[in-house]
């Protein structure tokens, strides 16, 4: 392994006998170290061969180095962006109990700072969060939520600092009265049949348009139909 910040590397094997680690061998240390009693011979012979010892220390660089080098640009430069969406935990009336989720997934490395904001003041009080989360494909997951009281016309913000981007993630929840949501819907909801009965009107209206095309020479053909001629 590969000590971040450092340029120290340290090499390490354990042996395990059902299930339990008896003996290992630590390049820190230089030598075999029993773990438990099962394992006190097996290092006691091992320790005395000498040659063994020093091609265990030198896999240090020879295998540990050199295969961070390898895979070095595909783990610690690698960067993936997270994806943040935030939302409330149950649907219900302002002025009531809930709890406001920050969902950000499919980040990596797994260092991030995540924090909650209400009208631009910092909430420190009830935040709770997941930790992280792998999802298998070298990416994390994690969720923080935020227990509070939303009243109208209060803006909420989850603020994400990761060090794949070079500023901050904000994603905004507003609280709005069910009076304030019902006529934003009734607006949107007018303007997409308007939208609607447009796109039908034209289309009725382009479909019952006749293009009279006339054919000189042949006066039989005067409509859109194409005509055959055999030679």
């Amino acid at each position: 392994m590969v000590i971040m910040g450092t340029e120290r590397v340290r090499y390490m094997t354990r042996h395990i006998y059902n299930g339990e680690e008896y003996v290992r061998f630590d390049s820190d240390v230089g030598e075999y170290r029993t773990v438990t009693e099962l394992g006190r011979r097996t290092a006691e012979y091992w320790n005395s061969q000498k040659d063994l010892l020093e091609q265990k220390q030198a896999k240090a660089d020879t295998y540990c180095r050199h295969n961070y080098g390898a895979v070095e640009c595909f783990t610690v430069q690698r960067r993936v962006a997270p994806t943040v969406t935030v939302y409330p935990a149950k649907t219900q009336p302002l002025q009531h109990h809930n709890l406001l989720v920050c969902s950000v997934n499919g980040f990596y490395p797994g260092h991030i700072e995540v924090r909650w904001f209400r009208n631009g003041q910092e909430e420190e009080a009830g935040v709770v969060s997941t930790g992280l989360i792998r999802n298998g494909d070298w990416t994390f997951q994690t969720m923080v939520m935020l227990e509070t009281v939303p009243q109208s016309g209060e803006v909420y913000t989850c603020h994400v600092e990761h060090p794949s981007r070079t500023s901050p993630v904000t994603v905004e929840w507003r609280a709005q009265s069910e009076c304030a949501q019902s006529k934003m819907l009734s607006e949107t909801g007018g303007f997409v049949l308007g939208l609607l009965f447009l796109g039908v009107g034209l289309f009725i209206y382009f479909r019952n348009q006749k293009v009279d095309l006339k054919f000189p020479g042949n006066p039989e053909i005067d409509s859109p139909w194409l005509a055959v001629v055999e030679t």
